[in-house]
């Protein structure tokens, strides 16, 4: 047990996406929870006893939560980025070996090891920031050896760092090549017998696809969808990135605790999102990379009451990012995002779009997952560009 004073916490206790500033106090921590919160004055005398962390006025917020990652993947993809911009076209580009198969390559060659160390390093640039949570994603297998593989690999991320990590089962990523003539026998024999393997092993937490004329129509993905249903696995979609199908629409009917990317969303849409409950994550870094010009409709889930998330998306080919903090700045700058609504969808809707009810909040019985910060106003973690404020990082109740 351990009792930290002389802080501002960052309070959100109605979900509102709206944050204000407590006067300067206290937070009693106990059993990796938060057991108290109140003035300096006013500890409890059963908690007087506890060592005491004065934190010398800094801000504390919920842990950072990115809830939407494709961390785990061999290779890189930095000479695809140099080619488009020197003109190359997608076509151009996937004749010299490049796109989502050139990983699929690379990630199938590549061992476990080799796979963990390229990840940690990824994962160890978002902790520097105050990451307590991460999702990881498979999907750069296509075939079942190599996504339990992923898995298997993020599985051991959170043995090696102090960062809870949620699995996800994305197999319905792409098409194989050795697929492309036969999607049912991909679907039946790929997608849907591996996430009953992955469930077997206990690799997954979630199931996801990418629904989009270029990957799995919502009639797919919705058998897809069942099938989790039939394992007790909740489910999420990647979807209206590039054209509207009613892919998130589909999802909200079935129950998914979030749609992302949605920059084509449209108003049906969004109703099913507001009525189901459904997280919107947005997801600007892949927006940013791509140079895409439509923005997803944040009014609409404004006015909706839908809650918006904001994560990575770290991916080698379109988000190359490993920074949640510039994420949130890109939220804010290219999304119109207001900070405190940027705070909340890294933190209160970020959980809330992994299916975790235990952190994202600064209350009394959540899990004491928190960051400390070097500022003076909470909009500086949304307005800097390339600076890091992190003062220390807590977990489970514990300074790491």
């Amino acid at each position: 047990m351990q009792l930290l004073s002389n802080v501002r916490m960052a309070r959100n206790d109605s979900e509102s996406g709206t944050y204000a500033f407590s006067e300067p106090g206290a937070l009693a921590l106990r059993d990796g929870r938060i057991a108290w919160i109140g003035r300096d004055g006013d500890v409890p005398s059963d908690l007087a006893g506890a060592p005491r962390r004065d934190l010398g006025g800094r801000v504390v917020t919920p842990g950072l939560i990115d809830c939407h990652t494709h961390i785990v993947f061999g290779g890189d993809r930095a000479r695809e980025f140099e080619m488009r911009l020197e003109g190359a076209g997608y076509e151009e580009i996937a004749r010299a070996g490049g796109g989502i198969l050139s990983t699929v390559r690379d990630t199938r060659a590549a061992s476990e090891n080799d796979l963990l160390s390229a990840a940690l390093r990824r994962v160890d640039t978002l902790l520097a920031e105050g990451v307590t949570t991460l999702e990881i994603k498979s999907g750069y297998g296509l075939d079942i050896d190599t996504e339990l593989k992923m898995l298997r690999v993020a599985r051991r991320i959170a043995g090696e760092r102090a960062v809870t990590v949620r699995t996800t089962w994305l197999a319905a990523h792409a098409l194989p090549p050795e697929y492309r003539d036969d999607r049912e026998a991909y679907l039946r024999d790929i997608v849907m017998a591996g996430m009953d393997l992955a469930h077997e092993q206990g690799l997954i937490d979630a199931v996801d696809g990418f629904c989009e004329g270029i990957a799995f129509s919502p009639d797919e993905m919705a058998r897809v969808f069942d099938h989790a249903a039939g394992l007790g696995l909740p489910v999420k979609l990647h979807a209206e990135q590039l054209s509207d199908l009613g892919g998130a629409a589909m999802a909200a009917r079935h129950g998914a605790i979030s749609a992302d990317h949605l920059e084509y969303l449209g108003a049906d849409g969004i109703a099913a999102m507001a009525r189901s409950g459904t997280v919107a994550v947005l997801l600007p870094g892949a927006f940013y990379t791509l140079r895409e010009t439509k923005q997803p409709p944040v009014q609409g889930l404004r006015d909706a009451g839908v809650p918006m998330a904001l994560a990575t998306d770290c991916n080698p080919g379109t988000s190359p990012l490993t920074s949640l903090l510039l994420a949130m700045n890109m939220g804010a700058t290219l999304f119109r995002m207001t900070p405190a609504e940027c705070l909340a969808g890294v933190t209160v809707h970020a959980a809330r779009a992994l299916g975790l009810t235990d952190r994202g909040r600064i209350e009394v019985g959540q899990r004491a997952d928190l960051a400390v910060w070097d500022i003076a106003h909470l909009a500086e973690l949304s307005y800097r560009i390339g600076f890091n404020p992190l003062h220390a990082r807590i977990v489970g109740g514990e300074f790491v």
